[in-house]
């Protein structure tokens, strides 16, 4: 195996390809592309925080199953939310998904680049067989 492997095939939103990779894996670690919440193929920019949340980790767990890991693997977890006030509602779902040993995370309120309430960036630790 090269020191970097891509995991997961191009992102396209609208008919066009993005210019980033779904997750890498370099060594040991998987990093995932931040996670906005899409449903049917398109962005979602409706719903609950609680409905983009759960969106969002699907997708993150698809991914990291896709690189051989689950999300125990997890070790750092990057989180943006549009509204403060959505915290509580991210947090409930979030510990449904890390109920036990959760990983280390950072939260932080921000304008997002699309119209979702919600991000969420996750680094596993797998080690390479062999």
């Amino acid at each position: 195996m090269s020191s970097k492997q891509v995991i997961g095939g191009p992102l396209v939103i609208g008919g066009r390809k993005l210019s980033l990779s779904r997750a890498i894996r370099a060594g040991d670690f998987v990093f995932l592309t931040g996670q906005v919440p899409f449903r049917d193929g398109q962005v979602m920019t409706t719903g609950t925080v609680e409905e983009q949340t759960r969106a969002v980790l699907d997708a993150i767990t698809a991914t990291l199953a896709e690189a051989g890991c689950q999300r125990s693997d997890v070790v750092k977890a990057m989180v943006w939310l549009r509204d403060r006030a959505d915290f509580p509602g991210f947090n409930a779902v979030y510990g449904e998904y890390f109920p036990d040993e959760p990983p280390a995370r950072s939260a932080v309120v921000s304008d997002l680049l699309v119209d979702v309430r919600v991000e969420v960036e996750v680094v596993a630790y797998k080690p390479v067989a062999g």
